[in-house]
């Protein structure tokens, strides 16, 4: 387990400089860019700050980890909340990649920058502890892909990338705030040492990642 580099008191502001850096990066090495991101509120002020870095972003793809499956347009879709706080002015122009069935291929691109959030129950993305079927999404030797999961303690049936999927990264973020989800990260970090603690599925994201994880906290 490679250890995780830590940034206290992160600002997103910080955080969108440091991912457009290394999205710059991979289009000089690479022509292109794969960005994945976690839906909900809490990347908003990230994704307000990322929008306006000055990349060429036609040759940027992005990726949501998850998303809820609800109707197009919804206000609690992932996809809805993508659009309006990072997709605009010039990085509208980035190609924003279905997460769904139809395109089975798009989960096992590699990711140049992913981007996870963390709840206070351990889950990431939609990998949710209490979750029927977690246990096979959370297998690291499975194929990357997509789950279908519909967990009990949050609203609306989810498909997420599985865990194979999210190490499948060059580089991986977790962003949290607060004192609470610093706590259950401190856990997490106990269970990633032996990599089989499931009731905490973000510990097998720390465990199993090739390179460390750069863990960024905003108080």
């Amino acid at each position: 387990m490679p250890l995780p580099v830590e940034h206290p008191h992160a600002t997103a502001r910080a955080l969108a400089l440091d991912i457009a850096a290394r999205l710059q990066s991979a289009l000089a090495a690479r022509g292109e860019a794969l960005l994945r991101v976690s839906g909900g509120r809490s990347p908003v002020a990230l994704f307000e700050q990322l929008r306006a870095q000055p990349l060429d972003w036609v040759r940027v793809s992005v990726q949501l980890v998850d998303e809820r499956q609800l109707p197009d347009g919804h206000a609690e879709r992932n996809e809805t909340l993508l659009r309006a706080h990072l997709l605009q002015g010039p990085a509208a122009a980035a190609r924003l990649l279905p997460l769904d069935a139809a395109h089975p291929a798009h989960a096992a691109l590699t990711a140049d920058v992913t981007v996870l959030g963390m709840g206070e129950d351990g889950h990431t993305a939609s990998l949710f502890p209490d979750a029927p079927g977690v246990a096979e999404a959370l297998r690291p030797e499975a194929t990357p892909g997509l789950v279908a999961l519909t967990p009990t303690q949050a609203p609306h049936p989810r498909v997420s990338l599985n865990l194979a999927a999210l190490l499948n990264s060059r580089h991986t973020v977790l962003s949290i705030a607060g004192p609470a989800k610093w706590a259950v990260y401190q856990r997490a970090l106990q269970g990633a040492r032996t990599g089989s603690d499931t009731t905490l599925p973000i510990s097998l994201v720390l465990h199993h990642a090739t390179e460390p994880v750069a863990v960024w906290h905003a108080d």
